[in-house]
């Protein structure tokens, strides 16, 4: 059985306005059902010591970010620290929830498709991921580290890059 593939980032990219609603109650729900998050951690690292840096990846235009993306920056970010600075030298955090809910309206490209379907009669369609709304110049990934880790914290989060669509910056603070 073939995997189930997703539409291309770039049709989920731009901004808009939700046309969802989730609703404590079953019948005001505009969605029947959400699909599980697949962001497994949103804190890493020693949360108890007292740090001499904070790094924050700042966002430099507004967009959408799947919830795949933000998964395999925060693993890409998460392991690189571990191994170059161990897990008692470092805090990260994922600053941001995908609330955002993406749907698609399939449509049978087929022999006679046209008449098993009712085609864009009512296009709500099915959600099939979940996103984060990020608008420009919020923090997307904040790490705290000290001066030994500041370097690797840096490349840390030039590999998580990698891994998102849009442009960010590093900001750096120091807190002592």
């Amino acid at each position: 059985m073939a995997a189930k593939r997703l539409r291309k980032g770039q049709c989920y990219r731009k901004l808009e306005r939700a046309y969802t609603r989730k609703s404590r109650f079953r019948k005001g729900n505009y969605l029947k059902a959400i699909p599980q998050y697949k962001i497994v951690k949103f804190n890493m690292g020693n949360s108890k010591k007292e740090f001499e840096y904070r790094i924050d990846l700042v966002s430099k235009g507004a967009l959408q970010i799947r919830q795949n993306a933000l998964e395999a920056a925060r693993q890409v970010a998460n392991r690189k620290l571990i191994k170059t600075l161990g897990p008692q030298e470092f805090y990260l955090m994922l600053r941001i929830y995908p609330h955002q809910a993406q749907r698609e309206n399939k449509i049978i490209a087929g022999n006679k498709g046209d008449r098993v379907q009712a085609g864009m009669g009512h296009p709500f369609g099915k959600i099939i991921n979940m996103a984060a709304v990020v608008k420009e110049g919020k923090d997307l990934f904040t790490a705290f580290a000290d001066e030994r880790g500041l370097i690797h914290v840096k490349e840390a989060f030039r590999a998580c890059v990698m891994k998102l669509p849009s442009k960010f910056s590093v900001e750096i603070t120091k807190l002592k």
